[in-house]
């Protein structure tokens, strides 16, 4: 009997130590990633390289890895069914979505509250006179 309890014993432990490398792999990934990240950001400020669009874009690429390997492992969905995984990406996608709209919805506001703001100048829209069409 005692030997039965040692394999089951056995048997959890390397499951734990897979566990705890997966973890650590994803914490070395993460780390990684955000060194870049922060290296590529004191980059900008001190050369004002690479250009703020890709810069951007850099940062937007590498925070979707990031939240991959959080949302993979640490909310265990790495080794789930695909039903539940759409179940959480496809409202997840619709989320972002939705940040996105409201920025450039907010973005357009700000714009036109500058271009109507007190004491400047209305353009004018260019007169269409009625009697070119009639000869």
């Amino acid at each position: 009997m005692e030997h039965t309890h040692t394999i089951v014993g056995h048997e959890q432990n390397e499951h734990g130590d897979a566990t705890t490398r997966t973890i650590w792999k994803t914490f070395w990934i993460l780390l990684c990633v955000t060194i870049v990240e922060v290296s590529l950001a004191f980059l900008y400020l001190e050369t004002d390289f690479p250009n703020r669009i890709i810069l951007n874009s850099i940062f937007i690429g590498l925070t979707i890895v990031k939240a991959f390997f959080i949302v993979a492992e640490f909310m265990h969905l790495r080794h789930e069914i695909k039903n539940l995984i759409l179940t959480i990406l496809i409202p997840l996608m619709l989320f972002v979505w939705f940040i996105i709209a409201f920025l450039a919805d907010g973005d357009s506001w700000r714009n036109m509250r500058k271009d109507l703001s007190p004491g400047k100048p209305h353009q004018e829209l260019p007169a269409v006179h009625a009697e070119e069409g009639h000869h």
